[in-house]
């Protein structure tokens, strides 16, 4: 007895050590989905915890033989997990930045930490447990994934890393190195690159600064204070004002005179002042270059000591080159403060000067542009450029153009000044010389669309622009045409541009121009914004040819233009047709299996090109025209072939290049020669590897191809992943197109008994069943879902099967089809009266005979009449009867409704009644519903199909004297006027049915 309990209570021991573990390793792969960085590697690592959960789970279900031994191994695991789950919690309390600094750290934890938890797993002892052999294989494999992961930093993040090395190495405080630096951070963290969003994490990375301090963990502390250092330089961690605060702050503690350099600041060989200062091993220090220099001719000993030198030793001296950047920075400050004053002179000469001055430190560091701008120098230099002085506007302007490059805030400030752009305008017709520095500065300020939108409203800029592109200067009427392109964004501008016929120097240049101005004009073309009439004018004034032209040139960068060009011409379908007919089409097909794999940018424009030309061909203009597009089957199967080189957003072109092509007047022809070449293959590939990005359109052109197809070429191609996939869209997507169309490719696949197996199998009944009872889900495309879900539903009430039909019984369906067939569109009620038809179909043979009472029981009980129809006992789901599923009232009706095919399929689910074994119970049932008038009707119908079913239905309802008698009047002469008519068939079935109604001699020649 006490060896029973001590077995129970070890047990239950062993049983709480795997919930523990379990529930360890979900608060784990919690913690890891919340890491901020490096979320592929945690997804995968935490794909091996979840896989060893799933086990765990099994294991529970599992009797154990050695209980201790398996708690000890589930103890020694919970403790690695517990490790992994520090691990992430620390990660989740970080500073996104210092993650990134400490990348290579936590990656290495994150390595030893999975191949901890692969070894414990390995200890599991499965021999303790009932278990059989595919879990030990399970656990196998487990093992071996575990040990052989290797997790490693991305490559964005090493690079990133990379430059922080190298710029504490270098003492780098160039702050445009430091901009890029933050951007790269920022894009790898996930921070947009705004001041107050990167300045909270700067703060954060500073606050783990302090915090490595106060764990007296120095070299760590140390570690982030110069990567501060570093960042703190970036213009985004510092707002504006501060800049500006701290800078005047410097600038007054300074003086009004400036110093002279100390002796230590010159290089003792050359007598200059110092730029990168080294110590060579006599302990000397000179200029890195000139000592180089001396090295370089021969020399090895020390110039100063004629000591020999070690020529590979030569130390930054850091400290000395910091005291010369701040001593130039100081006399730089105190130079630019005093400048001012020169340039508010009368004296030309002296300002000119002061301007060259000015221009030598903007041109030397970016900071001392910075500089400027807090001087207020912008509004001092727009005062210049009113000067009658030509020299002194020639050298405003460059200045400008420096002090706007890469500052927003700069070409903002520079446009608000009064008269600031009418000045910059008036330099546009001046001199060559002072026109072209004017066009540089406009071209700065206008990427700018705040400044873009001013000056559009200076009154003739954009005539003096357009005037500018007939410059045989290629530079200038580049420049025109960029600031152009960017002043084009406002629908203003582009009707000033009009106006002043800008496109028809573009045009001109890029028929008769040179070939390096071809080239200019082409790029224009490719960048500016064109109205819908500008791509139609440019087309049919003959820009084409000149662009095909520079297709076949040799240069590919001059390709490329050209292409991009032709893209944006291409946008319009009446543009698109012409261009296939001036044979556009070829080159794009040659460059892009020649080239474009060289170049992804290439590719994807010619890609897009080719898909737009596709769209066109399904334009109302193309059936007219006879234009098409990939004619040969070798064309066709060489583009279809990228969607299984490219990326998932050139294929989603291609894709659409090919759903246009199957719509257009050639359809029939694409979509045999996709199919020749299994295309169908590589779109089920595209749907079963889960890009969903390409979903839509892959499921689109399946649908096209299936379509109309006999089967031979898909049928090999559909497996039971796929048909999981598609229901999987349909039950998950959010995409409303997406569920459309997987169903839609439910609904025509081969009416295989293989392929309808895996559908009922992979749970299909209840997908559709979903489908056509959820009222909210993508209301907007309701109908469409229901039309297809309908018709999918189709091949599972074949009568041919009957184990379907009970499936589809069983689900609850059949009053859904009722329902239908009185609420929806004339598709919908169509296709559910063909289901509720292929059911009725088995309706006699289903139906249970009534049994005879006993003599006795014929005294006590009335005797039960049965279905009238079919004279059994029937019910909805037991024998599919349309009587007890009240579809006869629905069906009757629908024998009024305007749509042919509804009508027809109405009346095949109703004379299922009379192509029975009882003919003539179904023939009163008919009757009685008043189902034979409006099948009178039906006759005067211009459909010789219809009709001919109503005539063989009609003998055989007219079988019984008192229908017959009753309706002899109405179906006269709808049979008279059938005899009249040409079809012998159906004169031949109409006499019969004259004949016995009583109106016509058995022997008339109409037999």
């Amino acid at each position: 007895m006490e060896n029973e309990l001590s077995v129970r209570a070890s047990l239950a021991f062993a049983c709480e050590s795997l919930s523990r573990t379990i529930f360890t390793i979900f608060d784990t792969v919690k913690a890891a989905s919340e890491v901020v960085i490096h979320k592929e590697s945690f997804k995968r690592f935490s794909i091996h915890l979840e896989n060893i959960s799933l086990m765990l789970k099994s294991l529970s279900k599992e009797d154990v033989n050695d209980p201790g031994s398996f708690e000890n191994s589930m103890n020694d695991l919970n403790r690695e997990v517990e490790v992994a789950k520090k691990l992430f919690v620390e990660c989740n309390n970080r500073s996104k930045i210092y993650l990134l600094i400490n990348s290579r750290k936590i990656i290495t934890r994150l390595n030893s930490c999975v191949k901890d938890i692969g070894r414990a797993v390995s200890h599991i002892p499965l021999a303790s447990l009932d278990t059989n052999s595919g879990l030990n294989q399970k656990k196998r494999q487990l093992c071996q994934n575990m040990l052989d992961a290797e997790y490693q930093t991305g490559a964005a993040d090493e690079e990133i890393l990379e430059k922080l090395e190298t710029a504490i190495q270098e003492g780098n405080n160039d702050r445009s190195y430091a901009n890029q630096l933050l951007s790269c951070v920022a894009d790898a963290i996930g921070v947009p690159m705004e001041h107050g969003a990167l300045k909270r994490e700067f703060e954060e990375l500073k606050n783990e600064m302090e915090n490595a301090k106060s764990r007296i963990d120095m070299a760590e502390a140390l570690h982030m204070e110069q990567i501060v250092a570093v960042l703190g330089k970036a213009d985004y961690i510092t707002s504006a004002q501060e800049k500006e605060t701290k800078y005047f702050e410097k600038r007054n503690s300074l003086g009004e005179r400036p110093l002279s350099a100390l002796q230590s600041f010159y290089c003792p060989i050359s007598l200059d002042i110092m730029v990168d200062p080294v110590e060579t091993s006599s302990g000397k220090t000179f200029d890195r270059s000139t000592i180089e220099k001396w090295f370089a001719e021969g020399n090895t000993h020390c110039p100063l000591t004629r000591l020999p030198l070690d020529t590979k030793i030569l130390r930054p001296n850091k400290t000395l080159k910091q005291s010369i950047q701040e001593w130039k920075d100081r006399n730089t400050m105190i130079t630019i403060s005093t400048i001012k004053s020169e340039l508010e002179t009368n004296e030309e000469e002296g300002v000119i000067q002061s301007l060259d001055k000015l221009q030598e430190l903007c041109l030397e560091r970016e900071v001392h542009r910075e500089w400027l701008k807090m001087e207020n120098y912008i509004t001092v230099l727009i005062g210049l450029l009113s000067s009658k002085n030509r020299e002194i506007r020639k050298r405003v302007l460059p200045i400008l153009s420096m002090l706007a490059m890469g500052s927003a805030e700069n070409k903002e400030d520079i446009a608000k000044v009064d008269n600031a752009l009418g000045s910059i305008v008036r330099s546009l017709s001046r001199q060559p010389e002072e026109r072209k520095l004017a066009l540089e500065l406009l071209l700065e300020l206008c990427k700018s669309k705040t400044v873009c939108s001013l000056i559009g409203n200076i009154q003739g800029s954009i005539l003096l622009l357009v005037s500018m592109l007939n410059s045989d200067d290629v530079e200038a009427a580049k420049n025109a045409h960029e600031v152009l392109e960017n002043l084009s964004f406002l629908d203003q501008n582009v009707i000033e541009m009009a106006k002043a016929n800008y496109l028809k120097p573009l045009l001109m240049k890029l028929s008769t121009g040179p070939e390096n101005m071809k080239i200019v004009m082409t790029e224009t073309l490719s960048k500016i914004t064109l109205t819908d009439q500008n791509k139609l004018s440019l087309v049919k004034e003959g820009a084409l040819q000149p662009l095909l032209q520079l297709l076949l040139n040799n240069d590919l960068e001059v390709k490329k233009v050209a292409v991009k060009a032709l893209l944006q011409l291409s946008s319009l379908p009446e543009n698109g047709l012409q261009m296939i007919k001036e044979g556009v089409a070829q080159p794009l097909l040659e460059l892009l299996y020649c080239h474009s794999l060289q170049s992804p940018t290439l590719l994807e424009q010619v890609v897009a090109t080719i898909m737009q030309l596709a769209i066109s061909t399904t334009h109302q203009l193309a059936e007219a025209e006879k234009v098409s597009l990939l004619d040969s089957e070798e064309d066709i199967f060489k583009f279809f072939s990228l969607t299984s080189l490219t990326e998932p957003e050139i294929q989603n072109k291609i894709l659409r290049a090919f759903q246009a092509l199957c719509q257009s007047f050639y359809g029939f022809h694409i979509r045999k020669r996709l199919r020749q070449i299994s295309a169908a293959k590589v779109l089920v590939h595209l749907l079963e590897i889960n890009i969903q990005t390409v979903w839509v359109n892959a499921l689109k052109l399946l649908y096209c191809l299936i379509e109309d197809c006999d089967y031979d070429n898909i049928s090999s191609h559909i497996n039971e992943r796929f048909i999981k996939v598609l229901l999987s869209i349909i039950e998950a997507s959010e995409d409303a197109e997406e569920m459309v169309t997987a169903m839609g490719i439910i609904s025509k696949l081969p009416q295989e008994p293989q392929i309808i197996q895996w559908l009922l199998d992979s749970g299909a009944l209840k997908t559709i069943l979903t489908c056509l009872t959820h009222q909210h889900k993508h209301a907007s495309h309701k109908s469409q879902v229901v039309e297809n879900s309908v018709q999918a539903l189709c091949r599972f009430t074949v009568s041919t099967n009957l184990e379907w039909q009970k499936r589809v019984a069983s689900e609850g369906l059949i009053p859904v089809l009722v329902q239908l067939l009185l609420s929806g569109t004339p598709f919908t009620k169509q296709n559910a009266a063909i289901s509720i038809k292929q059911f009725s179909e088995s309706s006699y043979r289903l139906s249970e005979q009534i049994k005879k009472p006993g003599i006795f029981k014929c005294c006590l009980v009335a005797q039960e009449t049965g279905c009238p129809a079919h004279l059994g006992t029937c019910s909805v789901e037991s024998s599919f009867c349309i009587l007890q599923a009240n579809a006869l009232e629905p069906l009757v009706r629908m024998l009024a409704e305007q749509d042919v095919g509804t009508r027809e399929a109405a009346l095949d689910a109703l004379l299922t009644l009379v192509d029975s074994e009882a003919p003539q119970s179904g023939s009163k049932v008919l009757a009685n519903s008043n189902a034979i008038a409006p099948m009178i009707q039906l006759l005067s119908i211009q459909a010789p199909r219809l009709q001919e079913k109503l005539l063989i239905a009609l003998e055989r309802i007219f079988q019984l004297d008192e229908v017959r008698n009753k309706y002899k009047s109405l179906a006269t002469m709808p049979l008279v006027d059938i005899t009249q008519r040409k079809d012998s068939r159906l004169r031949s079935l109409a006499a019969r049915g004259l004949a016995q109604l009583g109106v016509l001699d058995k022997q008339s020649s109409y037999f």
